[in-house]
C-alpha cells in the first residue's frame, strides 16, 4: 500500500484508476494501491506540489500510552456475565 497526502490548504479531488475519485481534505493522508500511485494523473499533481505520495504508510499499533499487545477473540468466548443455560430445549 502507498499513501497520498494533501499538501495544500484546500480540499482536493484526486483521480484514481477505474473512474474513482478520492476526496482528500487539507493536510489529510489516505491509503491508495500501488497501481493507483503509478497513475500519470497523480504524478501531475505531485509535480504541481499539491500532493505527496509515500511508498508505505506506517500506522501505530496503539494510541498514546496504550499497550502494543492486542487481545484476541477466541471462538467460543462469551460476552457478558451470563453463563450457559442448561435444561430442555
Amino acid at each position: 500500500m502507498s499513501g497520498v497526502s494533501n499538501k495544500t490548504q484546500k480540499p482536493l479531488s484526486v483521480p484514481l484508476p477505474g473512474g474513482k475519485t478520492l476526496h482528500l481534505g487539507p493536510g489529510k493522508t489516505a491509503q491508495i494501491s500501488a497501481k493507483a500511485a503509478a497513475d500519470l494523473r497523480l504524478k501531475k499533481l505531485v509535480d504541481a506540489g499539491e500532493i505527496e505520495i509515500v511508498d508505505e504508510v506506517l500506522r501505530p499499533t496503539a494510541g498514546p500510552g496504550g499497550s502494543t499487545r492486542s487481545r484476541r477473540f477466541i471462538y467460543g468466548d462469551t460476552v457478558g456475565s451470563g453463563g450457559r443455560r442448561s435444561g430442555n430445549r
